[in-house]
């Protein structure tokens, strides 16, 4: 029977559980279990799809299409698995699915209520994605983490925390552990106790007992002895049962900080996971990944040179808008034993408008970018800050520098083009200017107009690389060589392919086309030093031990032509894919297993979220 690990917060949200979630996950891992994750949510959204990411991190695509919380992001990277859209629960989907089954009589006349329907649908939507394979051995995995988001004491949490008071006698003691995330505040050198007594206490009288109390330090001094023991005292656990998670110089070093309390040994005996069948396959898999793992973090504490990448976004007050960008940055480090220092620049502040408001920060903004080894363009909607991305991209094109686009960044590299070199001053896209004269960027016509969840082109899908320029593209070279690959997608836009032999003639070149070949989806520059855009975003496929192709050339390219080279014939002879063969399939055959809508009925419009 799959075990159950829940992991809940107390005092404050946002101090890592996601992190610690996914750290004991991958310890699992390395004892050679097979390991999937649920992220639980109490906002009523049916998805993260319609939120800035200036309100909740970056919005993460699956395989599905499913626009889910950053953390199934941790979940995918650190267990190396493929999760899907149900794998994140929300309230907005267990009261869409009770109401429905409601509207269709199925609970026979009865009155619906909290509880028993809705704690009950959260039960068995956990037991049901539980028992899902997630990884390339196509089995139902022995463990099952479940994160639940927010605070003990919320109001929108309240009907989960009941849901898994009853959860655990649904599957029994051995089969159900909790770890309650609690934060520890050093006061004037003095560690705190009360905040987690008080949150343990709470969670108590909710009919949950804590078996693991994850303590919180927002510092590098680890949780002392004499705190672990009040702790221990006044929250009636044992005193192995308490363990520090202080700051570390890297998130990847988490994992090695709760093996080293113990935590697998204790889970082992909670959970009885000896009554588990663990082949010798997946033990010798195990040992593997750990010993993989603490050459990634050992390698990082020994690194000196430096690679600089300046990050020119929209989101840029907020880190978590990008973060798996990166991520997919420092996988890519870690691969060219370089440390990473990334610079952030606010795109609007490269326009000329900010040099009149505010010269200081354009300067900063311009000083930052022209010292910049890599310039990179992430993803974004609406039009503000545009004119910055494209005096960026416009710089790297013409000075030489490492350039990677990724998805608005793609799109504004095409604008720059036209604009630059066909001398079309007014090319523009239909995102900022429906009646644009030259749009060179064109709404996708099968995309729905009139809704806004779910309707972008979402998920996985393949590209086909054209092999007019396989003997220089490098795109094809750093994913092995192969005629095809597969990134996921999340864009309402595309480049309208009524220019597209414009801009070919011109010397852009579409290196990677849709399987019709009517949709580009990557561009280069032959004779530049790196020169990529991606309308699909390949960051969501980066994993520590498999960094994605674009950003380990970017990231190569950024140190030197020599290293680039060198990672160049490393991916020819080693890359492999990140996602099941399962899923390698042509995009007819995704489409209809994606979250990704035809046009709805009528032409009304619909305003993307800008900002």
């Amino acid at each position: 029977m799959t075990k159950y690990i829940l992991v809940s917060g107390g005092v404050v949200s946002g101090i890592g559980k996601g992190v610690i979630a996914s750290s004991t996950g991958l310890l699992l891992k390395t004892a050679g279990l097979k390991v999937t994750a649920i992220k639980i949510d109490p906002y009523m959204n049916i998805d993260a799809g319609t939120m800035r990411p200036t309100e909740h991190g970056e919005v993460y695509v699956l395989n599905d299409g499913g626009e889910v919380d950053l953390d199934l992001g941790n979940y995918e990277r650190y267990l190396d698995v493929t999760l899907s859209k149900d794998n994140n629960i929300t309230t907005g989907k267990i009261y869409r699915e009770v109401i429905d089954k409601e509207r269709r009589g199925e609970y026979l006349g009865k009155t619906v209520q909290i509880v028993p329907h809705v704690t009950n649908a959260i039960q068995d939507w956990i037991q049901r994605i539980s028992k899902v394979p997630v990884d390339e051995s196509g089995e139902e995995p022995d463990i099952c983490i479940v994160e639940l988001g927010g605070t003990v004491g919320d109001i929108e949490s309240a009907p989960f925390i009941e849901a898994m008071r009853q959860f655990q006698f649904r599957v029994g003691h051995d089969n159900f552990a909790l770890i309650h995330v609690s934060l520890v505040p050093d006061m004037h050198g003095e560690q705190k106790t009360k905040p987690t007594q008080t949150t343990v206490h709470a969670l108590r009288g909710l009919g949950l007992l804590p078996d693991l109390i994850a303590c919180r330090l927002l510092g590098r001094q680890p949780l002392e002895s004499s705190t672990k023991d009040k702790i221990s005292m006044f929250c009636h656990v044992a005193s192995e049962q308490v363990i520090g998670v202080h700051d570390v110089s890297s998130v990847y070093h988490v994992p090695l900080l709760l093996q080293s309390q113990r935590i697998i040994e204790y889970l082992h005996k909670r959970l009885n996971l000896a009554s588990l069948n663990i082949t010798e396959e997946w033990v010798s898999k195990g040992l593997s990944l750990e010993a993989k793992w603490r050459g990634v973090t050992k390698g990082q504490e020994r690194l000196f040179d430096e690679v600089k990448i300046v990050l020119v976004g929209k989101y840029t007050d907020l880190k978590d808008s990008y973060m798996s960008v990166i991520k997919a940055l420092e996988h890519s480090a870690f691969r060219v034993r370089r440390k990473l220092i990334i610079q952030w620049v606010e795109s609007s502040d490269l326009e000329p408008s900010t040099q009149e408001s505010d010269p200081a920060k354009y300067h900063d903004a311009w000083r930052a970018v022209v010292g910049a080894g890599g310039i990179l363009v992430p993803g974004g909607f609406g039009k503000r800050g545009t004119e910055g991305m494209i005096l960026a991209i416009k710089w790297a094109r013409e000075q030489q520098v490492p350039f990677l686009g990724i998805c608005m960044g793609f799109q504004m590299a095409v604008i720059e083009w036209a604009r630059s070199v066909l001398g079309i001053s007014d090319a523009q896209s239909t995102e900022f200017v429906p009646d644009a004269q030259n749009p060179f960027v064109i709404f996708m016509p099968e995309i729905s107009r009139t809704h806004m969840g779910g309707t972008m082109r979402l998920g996985l899908r393949p590209t086909v690389f054209d092999r007019d320029f396989e003997t220089w593209s490098k795109a094809r070279k750093l994913y092995g060589g192969n005629e095809k690959m597969w990134e996921r997608h999340r864009h309402r836009y595309e480049v309208n392919p009524d220019q597209v032999q414009r801009l070919q003639k011109s010397g852009l070149t579409f290196v990677g086309k849709d399987e019709k070949g009517e949709r580009m989806q990557i561009l280069e520059l032959k004779d530049h030093p790196f020169f990529m855009g991606l309308q699909a975003h390949p960051e969501l496929c980066s994993r520590p031990l498999n960094p994605s192709p674009p950003f380990l050339g970017f990231i190569a390219a950024s140190c030197g032509q020599s290293v680039l080279e060198e990672q160049i014939q490393e991916q020819l002879r080693s890359f492999h894919p990140p996602h099941p063969e399962r899923s390698m399939v042509s995009e007819e055959a995704l489409r209809t297993s994606t979250q990704e809508h035809p046009i709805a009925n009528g032409v009304g419009t619909m305003t993307p979220p800008t900002d």
